[in-house]
């Protein structure tokens, strides 16, 4: 049975229907949250995955929003708290790629990922402090007012040529995330990333699939594994609860050591 560290307490997972952003939700009902799983146009998707969470003895619902959208992140908001009174957690994970070399990348191309990715994540942290500050505290619940979680990438410090605008998002998104954290923290609002790098999802399917291609990823990875979306979940549960309460500010990294750029390990 998993641990309660965060029993009684609401959480936003954007584009909570697939991939890690699922798993995430399901380790936070685990956990004990009631979990508020967003999607854009994964209506059955969804569907299904708060009906596994209740089946599981967990609480969750879902809720409709485009994170690039001002006005349906605010209605979605609303949403939330006539349901549930309150907003504990936000973890900002609804992201895309739409790739394309540099010189052949569309103006279009470029603002849908920055829209969605980084837009979309100010957005939602924007409005989560403007409810963490509006509601009452209540410190047996979370000795923080209030946690958001930022869902970064291993390219918000590695370059990526082919994925200007996806590394672009990510860059932004973690100054983003410290100097909001910065900002906000004398509210006590822990403000964190996390920074996942090659995790097994549907987004990335062709770079595992084949054995071929996995072996090629591996060489990236100097733990020798992919990673599964849960090992992003177990960070996320942990980043909001109180096992982390002096942590803000931080990206962390969750990527088998993909950072440590490999292709040094014998001298270069």
């Amino acid at each position: 049975m998993a641990t309660m560290l965060l029993k009684g307490q609401t959480a936003l997972v954007t584009g909570g229907s697939s991939g890690i952003g699922r798993a995430i939700a399901t380790a936070m009902a685990a956990a004990g949250a009631t979990v508020a799983v967003n999607h854009r146009a994964g209506a059955e998707r969804a569907a299904k995955l708060v009906d596994d969470i209740l089946s599981a003895g967990g609480s969750a619902f879902a809720v409709e929003a485009d994170v690039s959208d001002e006005a349906t992140i605010e209605r979605m908001f609303e949403e939330i708290i006539t349901r549930c009174g309150r907003l504990d957690i936000l973890v900002a994970n609804a992201g895309l790629q739409m790739d394309a070399s540099f010189q052949a990348m569309s103006l279009a191309d470029w603002r849908k990922v920055i829209d969605v990715n980084l837009t979309g994540q100010f957005l939602c942290a924007r409005a989560a402090v403007r409810q963490f500050l509006a509601q009452e505290e209540l410190p047996h619940l979370s000795r923080a007012r209030g946690k958001i979680i930022c869902m970064s990438s291993v390219h918000e410090v590695i370059p990526w040529a082919g994925h200007v605008n996806y590394a672009a998002s990510k860059g932004g998104v973690m100054l983003m995330m410290k100097s909001l954290a910065q900002e906000v923290a004398r509210e006590r609002i822990r403000v964190n990333g996390i920074a996942p790098g090659a995790i097994r999802t549907p987004i990335n399917r062709e770079a595992w699939e084949t054995p071929e291609g996995l072996e090629k990823l591996l060489r990236l990875i100097p733990y020798g594994r992919i990673g599964e979306p849960e090992d992003v979940a177990k960070a996320a549960v942990w980043l909001a609860s109180d096992e982390s309460d002096y942590i803000t500010g931080t990206s962390l990294f969750v990527d088998g050591g993909m950072t440590l750029y490999p292709g040094f390990e014998d001298n270069g």
